[in-house]
């Protein structure tokens, strides 16, 4: 399988609440087939804040809007805009705002939205946050800006877990969607892999090599208290909830090779899901939770399959290579992303799972790991290498809008999209 999984020695493994580590650097590419432009002015205040340029980021990398140019001129929620300059200016829509701290130390964060070709104003929103939540809050305008325009929930609000290795540390690290604000969760000398979000999204779920050996462990992401979820006889890994978050599907080697079983939250109600000979690994629910994707060389290479989550007969999905690992679902059901050998290289594709199964590779780079949909379907981040160093990428589902999100002091692998909680 392309994941790496190595045993690792006796170490010691743990719990931490540190401040926001590593700053990422985005790099943006590509052009969407459509996108619609959009002015983001600097609002009123907001010097030591930067909202206005966290707002443009997000919605650039979104792949749905082409940002114009808006001068340094502030535009508040209570400016009267000359649509016509605007207009002159190619901006279909208009953003403004203001940031205002207040006598407690919290800042009030406003804005509102114009149409610009018709002159409409489309209603604004405000916030009082602490100064540590301006980047969420940022991050929450850009999701009501999207969400007007575009009548999809925006994601910029919600996190990623991803592990980073830095020398022989190793660190599973939530962050922002953006990959910044990054706040250790577990720190290990011994691999860390597999992350995986409950769907209340104050849990994950993760294998560690800590005791020398891979063990499943659930993670409150609130108290930093564990759980250890399958400490089995020989190999326990690739966990994944079912959309219910009361049972994790994992990959087990108690009985012999590697099979699938079902667990209940609290370690209870073991089941196993499929008499095989082959090994079967890396399963992931349907958005129903009717079925399990997951992949097995049954046929003789890594493939995906799909059987009812309760057990069963088991079909092929995936014909496009000799080799496809990784399964994940998009929140409507409707696409599934996974990992092909091609030539050689390890891309990533996305199947449309609505249409006849077509496939088409989105990723332009070799050595693709680990792909996660947002939750609104609209985007993919996945694991690859880049220069020399391994890095996050975003994409658009038809892979024209591509962010590179790197850090300079470390690697950084295994990420996964969580769920709307924020």
């Amino acid at each position: 399988m392309k994941r790496r999984v190595v045993l690792g020695s006796l170490g010691s493994l743990g719990a931490l609440a540190l401040p926001a580590w590593g700053q990422f650097r985005v790099e943006i590419s590509g052009v969407g087939a459509t996108q619609m432009p959009v002015a983001i002015a600097e609002f009123r205040d907001e010097q030591k804040t930067g909202v206005a340029a966290i707002v443009r980021a997000d919605l650039e990398r979104s792949g749905q809007f082409k940002l114009i140019e808006a001068g340094s001129t502030p535009v508040t929620e209570l400016s009267s805009p000359a649509f016509a300059d605007w207009r002159t200016a190619q901006a279909d829509a208009l953003v403004g705002g203001s940031v205002t701290r207040l006598a407690d130390g919290r800042l009030d964060v406003r804005f509102r939205l114009w149409d610009v070709v018709t002159g409409k104003d489309l209603g604004g929103e405000s916030q009082v946050v602490v100064a540590e939540d301006i980047r969420l809050a940022a991050h929450r305008v850009a999701d009501a800006i999207y969400q007007k325009l575009t009548g999809e929930r925006g994601v910029f609000s919600t996190r990623l877990a991803y592990v980073t290795k830095a020398g022989r540390q190793y660190a599973l690290r939530i962050a922002d969607a953006d990959g910044e604000g990054g706040q250790v969760a577990v720190t290990s000398p011994e691999p860390i892999i597999s992350p995986a979000w409950a769907p209340d999204g104050r849990t994950v779920a993760y294998v560690s090599f800590h005791t020398g050996k891979p063990v499943v462990y659930l993670q409150d992401l609130a108290t930093g208290s564990r759980l250890v979820l399958a400490d089995f006889r020989g190999s326990n890994s690739a966990p994944a909830f079912s959309p219910d978050g009361r049972r994790v599907v994992v990959s087990l080697s108690r009985e012999g090779g590697t099979q699938l079983f079902v667990i209940n939250r609290d370690g209870s109600g073991l089941k196993r899901l499929a008499q095989s000979l082959a090994i079967d690994t890396e399963a992931t629910f349907s958005a129903d939770g009717s079925k399990i994707y997951f992949v097995s060389d049954r046929g003789g290479g890594p493939q995906i399959y799909r059987m009812p989550s309760e057990g069963g007969s088991a079909e092929r999905v995936t014909f496009n290579s000799p080799y496809s690992v990784s399964p994940t679902l998009s929140p409507d059901g409707k696409s599934m992303a996974f990992v092909s050998r091609l030539d050689g290289a390890f891309k990533v594709c996305v199947m449309d799972l609505s249409n006849g199964g077509a496939v088409r590779v989105i990723s332009d780079t070799v050595e693709d790991e680990s792909p996660s949909f947002a939750p609104n379907g609209k985007l993919l981040v996945y694991a690859t290498r880049s220069q020399g160093k391994d890095v996050l990428m975003t994409s658009t589902l038809d892979g024209r809008v591509k962010a590179k999100l790197v850090v300079t002091s470390a690697d950084v692998r295994e990420p996964a999209w969580g769920p709307f909680t924020r």
